[in-house]
């Protein structure tokens, strides 16, 4: 809205930059662009002001599609007037000199134009489309068409308006259709979660029996090499007795030769030293053999070789030969004699 500021019986004019403003001067244009500031007298003045940005248009209405079904379209046009002298003598886009208000409501009547449009437009559209295809398609084909639609149509061009963007923001059916409609696929989307759900428990417990399969595996593996280091041990212990055992053979064979030896030695001894007393002992009766008994008493005697005599019995036969060498004149050996 244009700033006016009234001084007597003159009035200062000062647009924004997005309006454009056309004055005439006694049926003559005096100004006319954006963004335009000025003097004039309202008596003689005649003022339009056009807005030249960027405006948006909400869109809400609902088709019947192809098979009898009722749709909820929900849609912005974005628009602009892009040949503001050709707007101002077809709508009226007067303001008042004195407040700067508009007499109409111009606005209200492009919207409303642009809004029977475009559901003209979507509607043709609909009607040759059916429900399944309006929700999943809808949204773009509506879009396409409306803004072509638009572009294309010549009221609007004819009032200097050009159209920029459409967006289709929502093709909806009735509540309880579409229910139905999403009732296969949350029965899909459930049996995928169901199926997820199982396949995740089928893998868990998957893994639970390979970790106990894993689990049985290591202790029967433990098992083994227990088995097999009891055995080792056992082979170990066998083998120190058996080495322990044949080195107690081999020393008890070395101590049993050594005692052997000894013995043997010994004996050699025992029997070399029999042998020289054996000779002895025989040349020792050899030289007794050739004395008489007389003589090997007496040298028995004085060796002392007889036992301690405790009472001497001499009898006749003992005497007689004594007595017979002594009366032939020999020297009989002394011997002794007595009673204890």
């Amino acid at each position: 809205m244009a700033d006016i500021t009234r001084f007597g019986f003159i009035s200062h004019l000062r647009a924004n930059p997005t309006t454009h403003v056309r004055h005439l001067r006694n049926g003559k244009l005096a100004h006319d662009g954006a963004g335009q500031a000025f003097w004039f007298r309202a008596l003689n003045s005649s003022l339009s002001e056009v807005p030249v940005d960027d405006r948006e248009q909400p869109l809400l209405f609902h088709g019947r599609t192809q098979d009898f079904q009722d749709v909820a379209v929900q849609a912005t046009v974005t628009y602009r007037v892009i040949d503001p002298a050709l707007a101002a003598s077809r709508l009226d886009f007067g303001i008042d000199p004195t407040s700067g208000q508009w007499r109409s409501t111009p606005l209200e009547q492009l919207g409303g134009l642009l809004t029977e449009l475009a559901q003209q437009t979507a509607l043709d559209l609909l009607a040759r489309m059916s429900l399944t295809e309006a929700l999943s398609e809808g949204m773009t084909a509506l879009r396409t068409a409306v803004g072509a639609g638009l572009r294309t149509d010549e009221r609007l061009t004819g009032l200097g308006i050009g159209v920029e963007d459409v967006r289709v923001v929502a093709v909806r059916a009735e509540r309880d259709v579409e229910k139905a409609l999403q009732t296969p696929t949350r029965e899909m989307v459930q049996q995928a979660a169901d199926k997820a759900t199982y396949e995740r428990r089928a893998l868990a417990v998957e893994r639970e029996r390979s970790i106990a399969e894993n689990e049985l595996q290591n202790q029967i593996e433990l098992a083994r090499r227990e088995e097999q280091l009891v055995n080792q041990r056992g082979q170990n212990e066998r083998s120190r007795a058996t080495e322990a055992a044949a080195a107690g053979q081999i020393e008890t064979q070395a101590a049993a030769g050594r005692q052997r030896a000894l013995a043997e030695a010994e004996a050699d001894a025992k029997r070399v030293i029999g042998t020289a007393e054996a000779a002895a002992e025989k040349a020792l009766l050899d030289a007794y053999a050739e004395l008489d008994q007389g003589t090997i008493l007496a040298m028995a005697i004085k060796q002392g070789a007889l036992p301690e005599i405790g009472t001497l019995n001499l009898t006749p036969d003992l005497i007689t030969p004594l007595l017979t060498k002594l009366t032939a004149g020999e020297q009989p050996p002394r011997t002794a004699g007595g009673a204890e």
